[in-house]
């Protein structure tokens, strides 16, 4: 009679399991190519939102002696790019882009409007800011260390300033501050805080809401620590340092 065979104990086949995120290497830590923290608007705009979303990332100055960056800062450059902000395999070198790109990945931070109507009017604003007001840029360049009471306004940039007044005034109202879109600072106020820089360089009358907006917009400590961070660099730019 045939003796049976004990069968091979089967050996228990493991199911396929995607590495988690604590498995994995962690990432790259973050970096932001910066230019001149006195003259570019540029760089504290990315700067602003790259700290108002909460990321961790290293700053890369980039000498205002460099061409490129001279270029841009003279306005003199078809492309702006810098701020360049580095993430987790991502380069993304456009402001506008950078707040997209910050608000898809750190969702919870607020820098856009949470309702539909708002976040649309908030990127209608904030692309004005990044495309227009060229006369502004050209005739009121960002100075941190300079002041010019009494300044004249060169009428070709009074238009820019009356519809930033109004975008301001109508944000303000319709939002309840202090903050153009509510409570919470966020793209919109990164696009335009140095805005707010050049009127106060320049002694830009304002209404009573902008000129409120202007104080909140400057004692946000994120704005302390850049125009303290502004006033001890060395570099002059000549042809940005206005005679009046």
């Amino acid at each position: 009679m045939p003796v049976a065979t004990p069968s091979k104990p089967k050996t228990a086949r493991k199911a396929a399991t995607l590495p988690t995120r604590s498995a994995q290497a962690p990432q790259a830590p973050a970096s932001l190519t910066l230019s001149s923290k006195n003259y570019s608007s540029w760089s504290l705009r990315g700067w602003l939102l790259a700290r108002f979303a909460g990321i961790e990332f290293t700053e890369v100055m980039v000498s205002p002696d460099d061409a490129d960056a001279r270029k841009e800062l003279l306005l003199l450059s078809p492309s702006i790019r810098v701020p360049c902000l580095t993430h987790d395999g991502a380069k993304v070198w456009n402001t506008l882009a950078i707040a997209q790109y910050l608000n898809e990945i750190c969702p919870d931070a607020g820098l856009m409007p949470a309702e539909r109507i708002a976040r649309a009017h908030c990127r209608s604003v904030s692309g004005e800011m990044n495309s227009g007001f060229a006369n502004l840029r050209a005739s009121l360049p960002m100075n941190l260390k300079a002041r010019f009471p009494g300044h004249k306004i060169w009428a070709g940039a009074q238009p820019d300033i009356e519809r930033i007044v109004e975008i301001w005034t109508e944000c303000l109202a319709t939002y309840g501050g202090p903050y153009l879109f509510g409570a919470r600072r966020g793209m919109a106020d990164a696009m335009y805080a140095p805005v707010v820089t050049r009127f106060l360089t320049y002694d830009v009358k304002l209404n009573a809401p902008c000129i409120g907006y202007c104080r909140t917009i400057m004692a946000m400590p994120e704005m302390q620590e850049w125009v303290a961070a502004a006033k001890l660099e060395p570099d002059e730019i000549e042809e940005l340092d206005m005679d009046f």
